[in-house]
């Protein structure tokens, strides 16, 4: 089958999009991924010879009395018309969307050939573009049970999110503590504020690991852009041992060797840390769309598997309070990645590949 997969604007989109194409590939499927104009999903996409690869010009929804509408509806009609352009070649027997307006224009000019279409929800609380774009679509998948309730029209199917293959290769964990420059026997912290960075975690976590000694704690700390060198002068000036970059596309090898984690806590970044087992202080972006980042971090902190920390409350202090209870008390770290690993569905690509292949045969 020929399948469309619209994935781009976020990591979280992206990336559980690009674990479904590659096993689509595996089956012997032809994939087209569409993805934004962002510099994300250019460096994530890299190299990929074996998708076909096409960028849209959407742009998230402003207010609808912004005058920023006039710039959305003008890239989302021209999204549009590039999408039925492209399916006019292409000819998809199926399109798949897995959230933000990147997803829409490839839905609904799938929707008007009469083909399957499907999105996929990863977080708790659907976004603006997924509410929408349920109405077009035959089925909606989703990361969270808990979301059900938000599609009471729709089809839905509790798949999971999908992780990227590269994550489910096996490393050397003391090949890869060389790599980064970290010493055996110190417990490593792995600190990352997702595809975009985040400042405000940076903040915190750089100010909560000054209370601890050098030889008591080491750090895997993904920055993002901004904060790249200020966070690398810090560690130096503290003489701790520290892999500082502002992204890391091998992921598998900081997952592999974290002890604990300080996260956003978007849908991708808790699957993946689930995935290895990590547990976790999950500081929710405060900007995020109705919240849903909070409602994410709350259903692994009722599960046992994180403690959540508002990022004001971080930043004033608690963060720290935090790291030294837990550090002084093993048993509950082990607790918390049994716990982690509850919430793990390592076949949540294979099920919606499953899924379109049954609708696609219906």
């Amino acid at each position: 089958m020929k399948i469309a997969i619209a994935c781009g604007g976020t990591g979280g989109h992206l990336f559980p999009g690009l674990a479904v194409a590659d096993v689509l590939l595996e089956r012997g499927h032809e994939v087209l991924v569409f993805i934004s104009e962002k510099e994300i999903d250019t460096l994530a996409t890299r190299g990929r010879t074996d998708l076909r690869l096409e960028k849209l010009p959407s742009v998230g929804m402003p207010n609808l009395f912004s005058p920023a509408i006039a710039r959305f509806l003008l890239r989302f009609f021209g999204s549009y018309k590039r999408c039925r352009q492209i399916y006019e070649t292409f000819q998809p027997d199926a399109v798949l969307g897995m959230g933000g307006f990147t997803s829409t224009a490839p839905i609904l000019a799938g929707k008007s050939r009469k083909v399957p279409t499907f999105i996929h929800e990863s977080n708790a609380i659907p976004g603006k573009a997924n509410k929408w774009n349920a109405r077009a679509t035959s089925a909606v998948l989703l990361g969270f049970g808990e979301c059900e309730i938000f599609f009471p029209k729709s089809r839905t199917f509790l798949t999971g999110t999908p992780i990227r293959q590269s994550l489910l290769q096996p490393v050397d964990r003391s090949a890869i503590r060389a790599k980064f420059g970290l010493r055996e026997n110190i417990p490593t912290l792995l600190i990352m504020g997702g595809s975009q960075g985040a400042q405000g975690l940076n903040r915190a976590a750089s100010a909560a690991l000054t209370t601890f000694p050098p030889d008591q704690m080491q750090v895997v700390h993904f920055t993002g852009k901004r904060c790249e060198e200020t966070v690398r002068a810090e560690y130096a000036s503290q003489g701790r041992a520290a892999f500082v970059a502002a992204f890391h596309h091998e992921m598998q090898e900081a997952y592999a060797i974290a002890d604990l984690a300080i996260s956003r806590s978007g849908a991708a970044s808790l699957t993946e840390l689930s995935h290895f087992g990590i547990p976790a202080v999950l500081i929710p972006y405060p900007f995020a769309a109705e919240d849903h980042q909070t409602i994410n971090a709350q259903i692994f902190v009722k599960g046992g598997a994180a403690i959540l920390c508002k990022e004001e409350n971080a930043i004033g202090g608690d963060l720290a309070e935090i790291l030294h209870k837990l550090l002084a008390k093993p048993d509950r770290l082990e607790a918390m990645a049994q716990s982690s690993r509850a919430f793990a569905r390592e076949n949540a690509a294979a099920e919606i590949v499953n899924l379109i292949e049954r609708e696609c045969q219906r």
